[in-house]
């Protein structure tokens, strides 16, 4: 029988977001993945292709997975094949540097690539029924308490995570302990989809017929963001949220310019920014369900954040650029879910969460820009250009 704001289910929830950011973590945008990326390739550019390819590959999918969702009464059993499908790309990653590694620098690329994009596309729909689903078992005023709940315990994960990261990474040879981390990984993540995948759904009440095609769906789409004046200046401030993603995976680079870094500063830096994110969550946003208010805060954390960046010449000040975005990080996720569902009428919610994830995810390729950024005008020119788009963000959220 179900029962709204089930604790059991936010426990599943948590054990989601846990192992998850577990296994996630070994590839961290913002200091490992940068580092295995240049471990093969000495392009700045291929790094903020390869942030860019970890989660930029959910774009291409969310308005199919809309286009069918909107008549699902149940969405849980789509979501366990996409539960497959993203466990199996990250292992292929760790197989691809076991076996071909130095071998051929060119093809691990390529096959890290490859598993990259498949455990993002395979997100794409994941994205669509994750929401779906804590929409229908959570309510408003719950929402915002679990969804902290589970970012205070992803943090936890991740500090955990970047520990093991930390010893693995100093006690044996590049690339070989880049797969030992993703195979184990691999295998802490599939019991956060186990435990997701055991959620009671409920079935929905309101959905809608899909229209005759895909174009005709997306035509309505479309035509639903123009009338929408609210849905649309939402996706703009959220899109440029992502704005620091323009740097976000460059910092670590920088500071290895600055310093010389051991395979512990690395577990250090992650674990301050998850630090960051367990204060935020416990003590600021679990406990707002002003969901604007907790988006403009995130603005201001982000700010600060690359401020310290700009000036940033040693260890302690880099912790505090991990640190304050470690608070921003995960109010720009929980405000930006939450404001969706205040808007979307209910049989219209996976058309709303699609526009505004699809749209908003074209941020998720800012790597790629700040990578050109980078190699053309420096780390200064990056900073302020990055500074400047947070802060024009933090304006526009007057309009909402």
């Amino acid at each position: 029988m179900f029962k709204i704001n089930d604790p059991k289910a936010n426990i599943r929830n948590i054990m989601h977001g846990f192992f998850l950011a577990v296994a996630v973590t070994v590839a961290e945008p913002s200091t490992i993945l940068p580092l295995i990326v240049h471990h093969f390739s000495d392009s700045v550019v291929a790094v903020g292709i390869f942030a860019s390819l970890l989660k930029g590959g959910a774009i291409a999918v969310q308005m199919w997975a809309a286009f069918y969702a909107q008549e699902y009464k149940r969405v849980l059993p789509y979501m366990r094949m996409v539960f497959f499908f993203r466990w199996f790309s990250w292992f292929l990653i760790g197989l691809a540097i076991y076996f071909v590694g130095d071998n051929n620098k060119t093809l691990t690329l390529w096959l890290i690539g490859i598993g990259f994009f498949g455990f993002s596309f395979t997100a794409g729909f994941g994205a669509i029924y994750f929401k779906e689903i804590i929409a229908k078992v959570f309510s408003k005023e719950y929402r915002g308490r679990t969804m902290a709940n589970r970012q205070i315990w992803t943090a936890i994960g991740s500090i955990l995570s970047g520990g093991v990261a930390g010893y693995v990474l100093e006690n044996y040879p590049a690339p070989l302990n880049y797969a030992y981390l993703f195979m184990v990984s691999s295998f802490l993540m599939a019991i956060g989809f186990f435990a997701f995948g055991t959620i009671n759904e409920p079935e929905k009440k309101e959905i809608r017929k899909k229209e005759s095609s895909f174009r005709e769906f997306l035509k309505n789409s479309f035509s639903l963001l123009k009338t929408d004046k609210r849905l649309k200046n939402q996706i703009i401030v959220i899109l440029l949220g992502f704005s620091y993603l323009l740097s976000y995976p460059f910092v670590i680079l920088k500071a290895n310019q600055s310093f010389t870094l051991t395979g512990w500063m690395l577990g250090g830096f992650i674990t301050i920014q998850m630090i960051g994110s367990i204060v935020g969550s416990f003590f600021i946003w679990r406990k707002m369900s002003d969901y604007k208010l907790m988006l403009r805060l995130s603005f201001i954390f982000s700010i600060l954040a690359f401020l310290i960046a700009f000036f940033a010449n040693n260890f302690y000040m880099y912790a505090f650029v991990f640190l304050f975005l470690g608070f921003s990080l995960d109010g720009f996720s929980i405000s930006g879910m939450n404001l969706v569902f205040e808007i979307a009428p209910e049989d219209k919610r996976p058309i709303y969460t699609a526009l505004q994830s699809n749209i908003t995810s074209i941020g998720l390729f800012f790597p790629i820009l700040g990578g050109f950024i980078l190699k053309y005008a420096g780390y200064n020119t990056l900073y302020i250009v990055t500074i400047f788009m947070i802060s024009l963000g933090l304006y526009l959220t007057k309009r909402l």
